[in-house]
């Protein structure tokens, strides 16, 4: 007799994993890729979070478990970096710390929708929020955020639709587009979820990677909305794992409970690393001005037919490349795997944010070196012209 297996086993590959995978296959036997797949910082973290990391390892009281929600010091931080940035008074009891943004999320689905309830979000968006929601049991309800409506959320077709979603989540800045909301859409989205019963999720993961004005937090317009966020892209931090969610009051007592059971808490040396990531916003704004140097040179480096209509990119780290006009109309998928192995430089394909247009995009990191966004540059013009004749 077969053994069971559930739902679950169907949960689709999240492909920019995938495709890491295959460029340390191709780095082992010797290849030299170009890493554009991943959106990760190509800088170590602060100094001093690495100090505070190897002085919390020669510590006994760093050795034992966290609660659940995490230690109390990195917390009160947390909430005197929403004053330092935002004006905005956070009660430090309403933010838990978790391993990676990643339980955050898990958390919030978890305690503020039961199986069967339908969550809308953006496509393309980030695919482990539909894959998370579906290994749930949730429902995603997919709002179109392509060029047609300026790479933002169609919400108000949502709002026009006459059935409401149980819930939303939004990103903003939006990963892969890097696309930013304006305070005034963000707040309106804040306001109408609030009113309508419609949990609101803010991923704001991205928050100091813009190259425009900073946003607001979507906490200044609403006390219902659950905030997801982390030190792995502006903090440098993405393999420390170490993330946060802020929650309102009523979900306090079941997220703790299901953090218990789930994680029992995050790594306390990881923590008292991250007590030191907020002691230098000058360097770390460093890091922003060199990811805008380095999405001007993709964008007047890559062959025009290869950026198409992509995205803005106004914040994260990220090109949102349409490559529908390329001759021979490759897909996205074939097109990443070809420039992969012949090329060397390593992307993502936009069907991993976007199941129904994506084969036309292609997503590219901008967060490693600045030498890195050249090279790539020059691979790809001169590999691209002779890859299309063959198609």
């Amino acid at each position: 007799m077969a053994l069971k297996t559930t739902s679950t086993n169907k949960v689709p590959a999240f492909l920019a994993m995938a495709v890491m995978n295959a460029t340390k296959e191709l780095e082992a036997a010797g290849a030299e890729v170009i890493h554009l797949e991943v959106g990760q910082p190509s800088t170590p973290p602060p100094d001093a979070v690495n100090r505070a990391l190897t002085s919390a390892l020669s510590t006994v009281s760093t050795h034992g478990y966290s609660v659940a929600f995490g230690e109390w010091p990195l917390r009160e931080r947390i909430a005197a970096h929403y004053a330092d940035w935002y004006g905005q008074k956070v009660d430090p009891a309403k933010i838990a710390i978790t391993p990676g943004s990643s339980l955050g999320f898990a958390l919030s689905f978890l305690a503020a929708f039961d199986r069967g309830d339908r969550i809308a979000l953006p496509t393309p968006g980030y695919p482990a929020y539909r894959n998370l929601m579906l290994a749930m049991g949730l429902e995603p309800v997919l709002m179109p955020a392509r060029a047609a409506q300026g790479w933002v959320p169609d919400l108000e077709a949502l709002k026009a639709s006459g059935k409401l979603p149980d819930g939303m989540l939004l990103a903003s800045p939006a990963n892969p587009t890097g696309v930013v909301m304006t305070d005034d859409e963000v707040r309106d989205i804040c306001q109408w979820c609030h009113l309508n019963g419609v949990r609101l999720i803010m991923d704001e993961i991205y928050h100091g990677l813009t190259f425009t004005s900073k946003p607001a937090t979507a906490l200044a317009f609403s006390d219902s909305v659950i905030v997801v966020n982390s030190f792995s892209k502006f903090f440098c931090m993405t393999g420390w794992r170490v993330g946060w969610a802020i929650f309102p009051d009523e979900l306090l007592e079941p997220v703790e409970r299901l953090a218990q059971n789930l994680y029992i808490g995050s790594p306390r040396p990881m923590q008292a690393g991250a007590m030191a990531a907020f002691d230098d916003y000058p360097a770390l704004q460093q890091h922003v001005d060199r990811y805008r140097e380095n999405r001007d040179i993709l964008m007047r480096g890559l062959p025009a037919e290869f950026l198409g209509e992509s995205a803005p990119c106004d914040g994260a780290f990220y090109l949102y490349a349409d490559i529908s006009g390329l001759a021979g109309t490759p897909d996205s998928v074939t097109l990443a795997d070809a420039m992969l192995r012949e090329a060397g430089v390593a992307c993502t394909p936009g069907v991993d944010f976007d199941q129904e247009q994506g084969m036309r995009h292609m997503r590219l990191s901008f967060a490693g070196s600045t030498a890195d966004m050249k090279e790539a540059s020059r691979r790809i013009g001169d590999w691209l012209p002779g890859y299309l004749k063959t198609l």
